[in-house]
């Protein structure tokens, strides 16, 4: 990043308000007011023959805060590499470990401007942590690693977290090899938290939200087997339930519906 981060109002002349961008497009799913015309209208294309899109980003929202609360809470984790960080809507991820651990360390990073002027004005920490915003592409996971250390200690244990992000590197073996440096880079006793889409749920449709995004959308996406999925974790200990559709990830109480976003959370175990 410069030395002088760049004003919300330069960050806005980089803005294509013109090309659907998954990070406002989830963000209209969740009710958010961040977002543009060609935005809602991608929404409401895939929503027309896959309403449950809704349904799964709100879920996949709420396995994001499980999984945190979880890590800041029995595991004792303090700090949060959010790869792919999304505009911000409630229940972020340095809200929720703060509420349990004040004193967590967050990192966003993403690569919409957007995203970034949002994230400085609305990203606030408490007094006892520290929230930082990268602007940085997940496919360059070393700039990643080095600009992160600025606000996170690598002798300690870092969540690694990476939801619905990795689905848009769509070449396997680059995107298998970003997680593996990422993971290299933590200690033992760090975790990998991570959601993606999959054909698990309503195949057609997911098919069909793929090929309408890919011909129109801001960045292409790929969707992945569990199987493949699993992959990622390989050399981790996976939390129960293991790899399961993200409603179904140590529910709550929560609505247990299964949606086409699978999740899982990984432990370095040495």
């Amino acid at each position: 990043m410069p030395d002088i981060p760049p004003t919300a109002g330069e960050m806005w002349t980089e803005l294509d308000t013109s090309v659907a961008h998954s990070a406002r497009l989830w963000n209209y799913l969740l009710g958010g007011k961040d977002n543009f015309a060609a935005d809602r209208e991608a929404a409401e294309q895939v929503l027309a023959f896959m309403p449950e899109l809704v349904q799964s980003a709100r879920f996949n929202r709420e396995f994001l805060g499980r999984a945190v609360r979880h890590l800041a809470g029995e595991a004792g984790v303090r700090q949060f590499l959010d790869i792919g960080t999304g505009l911000p809507t409630a229940d972020n991820t340095h809200e929720v470990a703060q509420a349990t651990a004040p004193d967590s360390r967050v990192v966003y990073v993403d690569n919409d401007p957007m995203v970034l002027a949002h994230a400085r004005a609305l990203l606030t920490s408490s007094p006892e942590g520290a929230t930082d915003y990268l602007d940085a592409d997940v496919r360059d996971p070393d700039r990643i690693l080095a600009e992160a250390r600025r606000t996170l200690d690598f002798g300690q244990p870092i969540a690694v977290m990476l939801l619905g992000i990795v689905n848009f590197v769509i070449d396997d073996d680059e995107a298998y090899e970003i997680v593996r440096t990422l993971m290299d880079a933590v200690p033992a006793g760090s975790y990998l938290v991570m959601s993606h889409p999959t054909r698990e749920v309503n195949a057609e449709a997911v098919d069909r939200a793929l090929e309408m995004w890919n011909d129109g959308g801001s960045a292409q996406m790929a969707v992945r087997t569990p199987q493949q999925i699993a992959r990622f974790f390989d050399g981790l200990d996976l939390l129960d339930p293991g790899l399961v559709t993200c409603s179904r990830w140590r529910p709550d109480g929560n609505d247990t519906t299964p949606t086409s976003e699978f999740g899982a959370v990984g432990r370095k175990s040495g």
